[in-house]
């Protein structure tokens, strides 16, 4: 009897092992074409430019193992490398902090009470819809000196034109305020996290005599903070990643203000074919995006309230 238990107990093993193997290779049929695209679009190409980092390559010719010295030309030999990089950095510290602030406070406005608010908050969303494209022939046209909206309304008032694209000191402002004109998602990111704030909270800060500005700093700001650290961290990435608005308006220019990475980059990739050197910037812009984010959270993750914790 006992062994006749021993074989039933082995063959029922087997057959459920042969219907997990079963549904595992189901499972995988369904998920192939998703996996395959995984694998030849995203996989493969991010292995391939770390190899090609390493190497010397001009997409015409086979690539050439140099080790890593297309890194040490990024730091120690192209001085061009540095202006962009400075220039990256500053739309980061500058453009982010301004979309934080100005859609949050947007956001606020548009949660209130008021007639017509359907329609103001379609009104901020739009932009962030528009094909970038299509953004840049319109602020093209606005920020011209001679015939654009901006300059003529100044032109009223007996203020000269502004070279807001083709001035060193403006070039850099003229696009970040695109990029803030653009932040409709910002927008509706924070106003979904203003409904989920409890009203008893800001009842209970009236009670407590709390004013307007303390109710907002007390209360809106820190049930909003996931949010904000969301927002904060896509806008950093998104923003070292700027590349279509600087290229359509100025190409880099002028004298290199609004050469930004991801503009040095194709420049480098596909205008002087250094695919081995675009691809190590790659790496090291991932690098760069890494460790502002880890700053990113260790600054302001401490202080993010999440609903439910318990500190």
């Amino acid at each position: 009897m006992a062994v006749l238990s021993t074989a039933a107990s082995r063959s029922h093993r087997q057959a459920a092992t042969r219907r997990e193997w079963r549904r595992f290779v189901i499972g995988m049929l369904f998920v192939m074409p998703w996996l395959l695209g995984f694998i030849f679009w995203t996989a493969y190409p991010i292995l391939a430019s770390l190899y090609y980092s390493f190497t010397a390559y001009d997409v015409l010719n086979p690539p050439r193992f140099i080790g890593w010295a297309n890194y040490v030309n990024l730091f120690q030999h192209d001085n061009l490398f540095q202006t962009v990089l400075g220039n990256t950095i500053y739309f980061v510290v500058v453009g982010v902090p301004a979309v934080l602030i100005i859609s949050f406070l947007m956001a606020n406005l548009l949660n209130k009470e008021m007639r017509f608010r359907a329609l103001f908050r379609t009104a901020f969303f739009v932009p962030s819809i528009v094909p970038a494209v299509a953004s840049a022939m319109v602020w093209l046209w606005m920020y011209n000196p001679n015939y654009g909206l901006i300059d003529n309304i100044l032109a009223t008032f007996n203020i000269p034109a502004v070279p807001w694209l083709s001035s060193l000191r403006l070039a850099k402002l003229s696009l970040i305020f695109i990029n803030v004109w653009a932040s409709g998602s910002a927008i509706l990111i924070f106003l979904g996290a203003l409904q989920d704030v409890p009203r008893s909270l800001y009842d209970a800060a009236v009670v407590d005599g709390a004013n307007r500005w303390q109710r907002f700093w007390n209360v809106t700001v820190p049930m909003s903070s996931p949010a904000i650290l969301f927002v904060a961290i896509t806008s950093m990435i998104g923003t070292f990643q700027y590349f279509t608005l600087p290229w359509l308006l100025t190409q880099g220019g002028p004298d290199n203000a609004t050469n930004l990475y991801a503009v040095y980059l194709y420049q480098n990739a596909f205008q002087f074919f250094k695919m081995g050197y675009a691809s190590a910037m790659a790496w090291v812009l991932f690098v760069i995006i890494v460790v502002f984010t880890v700053l990113i959270f260790r600054t302001g993750g401490a202080k993010v309230y999440y609903g439910g914790q318990v500190d």
